[in-house]
């Protein structure tokens, strides 16, 4: 069976580059953009930005998911040496409850989006702000793994291959 699979290259990868970072940056955009139109909604009184927010934040909620698929596959292909590992599994564990709180915070918008559209609590507002804190750590966990960590960088790869990176 495995011999059907595409071989790895000098990432460590089955094609030509990491794809998880091209689709996490849509749903990192989105989930931000989401929060920004919010806010200046909420304080400039305009229900249309409201609406803007609620298409960014259903799409986010969808590809999420995309971005933690190629996220799992790539980080099982990563080899990740020791000192990587435990960031590595926070920004795992981290991605997954992103997914669930995405989740659950687009379900409340459609609750609150279904009752009046041209309204929007302090409260939801507060969840957004909270929302992007948790967004913007995560950032810094994936930017760790790729420019402290290098993990699917050529001479990490290489390293781990030659069994020089414990």
């Amino acid at each position: 069976m495995l011999e059907y699979l595409p071989p790895l290259n000098d990432h460590n990868l089955p094609y030509p580059d990491t794809i998880h970072p091209i689709v996490v940056h849509f749903a990192i955009a989105m989930i931000l953009f989401a929060v920004v139109c919010d806010v200046i909604g909420y304080f400039t009184r305009n229900p249309r930005l409201y609406e803007v927010s609620w298409w960014n934040l259903f799409f986010a909620t969808v590809s999420i998911f995309i971005a933690i698929i190629f996220g799992q596959i790539e980080a099982g292909l990563a080899e990740p040496y020791a000192a990587a590992e435990s960031t590595l599994n926070l920004h795992t564990i981290l991605g997954w409850s992103l997914s669930g709180i995405v989740v659950a915070v687009t379900a409340w918008r459609y609750v609150l989006r279904s009752r009046d559209p041209k309204t929007l609590p302090l409260p939801f507002l507060g969840v957004g702000i909270v929302l992007t804190a948790i967004v913007l750590f995560q950032v810094y966990l994936g930017d760790v793994l790729v420019w402290v960590y290098g993990l699917h960088t050529v001479p990490v790869v290489e390293a781990v291959r030659e069994g020089l990176l414990p």
